[in-house]
């Protein structure tokens, strides 16, 4: 064992240096910052799909995989409104769908912020104006960003939740 670590001490370091920190991890370090130093405690979202195609699911899922790490900059996902302090809602709004969706916004307590994700949230994408949406989300319940892209990235949504938290 000595004879080892005497081989390590006189080999030293022999790694290539650490890569520079990507756009995601500066807005993700930023994010985690902004979040404990406004609320003191993890962000809960509720994420409400609203009539989409799920491409913005996907996208909102691939959050929380480990390159993301969206639990450890202290942002999870909630079953239940009630538990949230913010809603993240993809598509346009449905007919059916309408209803719920406002309901959906008054259980969530006070204060609280909407973030409309993808193009068709926004009420300009493929699926925005067709015989079975009612609108775009902020016809229904008051929106305070809208997220664009058809999907919009991780990183663009990592960006929303920053712009909707400040």
């Amino acid at each position: 064992m000595y004879a080892l670590l005497r081989r390590i001490v006189r080999t030293g370091i022999r790694t290539e240096p650490a890569p520079t920190p990507a756009d995601g991890d500066r807005i993700a370090d930023r994010l985690d910052h902004v979040i404990r130093h406004r609320l003191g405690r993890a962000l809960a979202i509720r994420y409400v799909d609203a009539g989409s195609c799920n491409a913005c699911e996907l996208e909102a899922q691939a959050l929380a995989n480990p390159y993301y790490n969206l639990e450890g900059y202290g942002i999870r996902f909630v079953a239940s409104p009630r538990h949230a302090d913010a809603l993240m809602v993809s598509g346009p709004v449905s007919k059916h769908m309408a209803i719920a969706l406002r309901r959906t916004y008054d259980a969530t307590p006070e204060p609280k912020f909407v973030i409309a994700v993808g193009d068709c949230a926004k009420g300009c994408g493929i699926l925005a104006a067709n015989y079975a949406t009612f609108s775009k989300v902020a016809d229904v319940i008051p929106v305070d960003v809208e997220v664009p892209g058809c999907p919009p990235s991780p990183s663009a949504l990592l960006s929303a939740i920053l712009a909707a938290v400040r």
